[in-house]
């Protein structure tokens, strides 16, 4: 694998520019991003809060939905797989990618929550301490015992995925395999909801939520998919920034 730092660069005005008449604009240019959460790991299916824990690997069941990923996905050209460095982001992408042909990118922008003093403890304790309430609540006001908050977790990982996709040509597909709550977190922006609100949106292991950024607004086309097809997910040939007055007509558009 390679490490790709694009959160770092986010700064170096990536956007491309689109010169009328003497202005520079944005360019109305389209990607689509596949946001993969993990599949099933160990720590899942022990009730534990893995974390950055470093040795946690998919389960039986995970080693089951990651083999099932080529044939979810044969009908997207996918141009580039990004992952954060966790071990059960790296081996649920790892057939994917040896299928296609592409070394996955390490972002590290896009790893676990830093869950500090909570990681590795089972969730059914952790349901007993008074910061519990708070993370269901109120997710922007929490910072975890000896870890990072929410809200950092949220601005790393919009700024890396923005980044990468304004990094990528016109039209393409790519793939950011990493975890929950940071899922959770960038689907909350592309939705404009405040991160109060993300503990509303879920995303099982091996789900699949797909996010198009344009140049006036992100629309998000799937949410939590874990079915076979998503064929549905290709950017239409003449993708808009403006949204379907009355709602898609489902031939493909926003």
């Amino acid at each position: 694998m390679v490490t790709g730092g694009f959160a770092a660069r986010a700064r170096m005005g990536a956007g491309r520019v689109l010169v009328v008449a003497g202005v520079g604009l944005p360019s109305a240019d389209v990607a689509t991003l596949i946001l993969l959460r993990h599949a099933r790991s160990a720590a899942n299916g022990a009730g534990t809060l893995a974390g950055r824990t470093a040795g946690v690997g998919l389960d039986d069941a995970g080693a089951a939905q990651a083999a099932g990923l080529p044939e979810r996905l044969a009908g997207v050209p996918v141009e580039r797989i990004v992952v954060s460095p966790l071990q059960r982001c790296r081996e649920t992408v790892a057939g994917l990618a040896r299928v296609r042909g592409l070394t996955p990118v390490v972002e590290e922008a896009l790893t676990e929550v830093d869950y500090g003093e909570w990681t590795g403890r089972k969730l059914s304790e952790l349901v007993e301490e008074p910061l519990w309430k708070v993370v269901q609540q109120h997710p922007s006001a929490v910072v975890f015992p000896g870890g990072e908050g929410l809200a950092q977790v949220q601005a790393r990982a919009v700024a890396a995925v923005r980044a990468v996709d304004r990094s990528l040509p016109v039209d393409a597909v790519w793939v950011a395999c990493t975890h929950g709550d940071v899922i959770k977190s960038v689907l909350a922006d592309a939705l404009g909801l405040h991160l109060d609100a993300f503990q509303r949106i879920v995303v099982d292991p091996c789900s699949v939520s797909v996010v198009r950024y344009t140049e006036t607004r992100p629309f998000v086309l799937r949410v939590n998919d874990t079915g076979g097809d998503v064929s549905g997910l290709l950017p239409p040939r003449e993708a808009a920034s403006d949204a379907v007055v009355g709602g898609s007509t489902g031939s493909g558009g926003a």
